[in-house]
């Protein structure tokens, strides 16, 4: 399954349903839903800015799912500014001269526990340790872990 790493505390904003475009230098086709992977580092300028404690962010992982459902070209600064309200960058990423790109976000959701996993640039193909027999019973649980946990471990 596709996913893409997202700086915290963006990550948190993405699989809370805060932060419904994420800006990015590049365009992309792909459309459909992805995971949400946190990468180590956290940028705690932006956490200050944005009033979020990152002492409880979870880095290094897995941290939900989202759909990619459309792709904003931004062709002026006013038109990223316009829109601060659904992507929540700074201001210098506003005033930029160079072109950027909304990926619309929809249909996020939070995994009840981070999954470890290695981040990489762009989209990328999530890959299993070799020991998990294949590779749809890993994503399948990845993937339907919020539902499982409403069934069996509610408490």
């Amino acid at each position: 399954m596709k996913c893409l790493s997202i700086s915290q505390p963006f990550a948190e904003l993405v699989v809370s349903g805060k932060k419904t475009v994420e800006l990015r230098s590049w365009n992309t086709r792909f459309r459909g839903e992805f995971l949400v992977h946190a990468p180590l580092r956290v940028r705690t300028a932006d956490c200050r800015r944005l009033r979020i404690d990152c002492s409880g962010l979870a880095t290094g992982a897995l941290v939900g799912k989202a759909r990619l459902c459309g792709v904003i070209a931004y062709e002026s600064p006013a038109r990223i500014r316009a829109d601060r309200g659904r992507h929540h960058a700074p201001p210098e990423m506003c005033s930029a001269d160079r072109k950027r790109y909304g990926f619309e976000l929809a249909d996020a959701t939070r995994f009840r526990a981070p999954v470890p996993c290695a981040g990489r640039l762009g989209f990328f193909e999530v890959r299993e340790p070799e020991s998990v027999p294949t590779r749809k019973s890993i994503i399948s649980d990845i993937l339907n872990e919020e539902h499982r946990y409403r069934l069996v471990g509610h408490h």
